[in-house]
């Protein structure tokens, strides 16, 4: 499992976009730790460690984000 320390958390937070529509974010520091240790693991989405939220929330976050550029920033 990884988890962002807080170190890491404070440079990322920033970056993150904040005018976002629709329902309140799930953790957004557990769900970038999940796709960081996904694309480390190379694993399938759906086997994602619950710890991490639902697989569904970790590839969307990921998918929605990159396809809107906000992964360069981070």
């Amino acid at each position: 499992m990884f988890w962002l320390n807080d170190k890491q958390w404070a440079l990322i937070e920033p970056h993150l976009p904040t005018n976002q529509t629709g329902p309140v974010r799930d953790d957004d520091r557990r769900v970038i730790s999940g796709i960081i240790h996904m694309l480390q693991c190379g694993a399938r989405w759906r086997d994602c460690p619950p710890d991490y939220g639902p697989y569904t929330t970790i590839y969307n976050r990921f998918n929605r984000w990159a396809k809107r550029g906000h992964w360069r920033a981070i």
